[in-house]
């Protein structure tokens, strides 16, 4: 997972994986809902190169789940490729996580797809918090200095 640093008050992180046979159809092109994965695993690697893991969530008495999810195809991944994804944090004052994603075929440089998430914070009641939790607070404050 490569990182750049907030300039621009932007987190982003890259990483390039294989298109496995068990994530395609008999057209050798990803399934379609193969792309929840790619972009679970970006969120995970996301987390972890910027300390916002999903066990500082739970550990910090909270559940982050997703509430919102799309993707929008450009052109088909194939079987044995090597694509990049990139996941952008998108910054908020609401009590939300919300990232952008782009998915590169690196043989040619084009754009596979796009796509969007948000995750929302419940507390171990599986109540809606409205407000940013301490964590996500102090979280915010050490990437993005005022």
């Amino acid at each position: 997972m490569k990182k750049n640093t907030p300039t621009t008050g932007e987190l982003k992180a890259s990483r390039t994986f294989e298109i496995r046979f068990s994530e395609v159809d008999s057209m050798k092109i990803v399934w379609h809902g193969s792309y929840a994965k790619y972009f679970e695993d970006a969120r995970e690697a996301f987390g972890k190169e910027f300390g916002l893991g999903y066990s500082l969530i739970y550990d910090s008495g909270f559940f982050a789940p997703l509430v919102e999810l799309s993707f929008q195809y450009k052109r088909p991944l194939l079987y044995g490729s090597k694509p990049r994804i990139d996941i952008m944090y998108r910054k908020t004052d609401a009590a939300k996580i919300i990232f952008d994603y782009e998915i590169y075929d690196t043989a040619t440089g084009e754009l596979a797809a796009t796509g969007h998430s948000v995750q929302v914070f419940m507390d171990r009641e599986y109540q809606l918090v409205w407000d940013n939790p301490d964590f996500y607070e102090q979280w915010k404050n050490k990437w993005f200095k005022e």
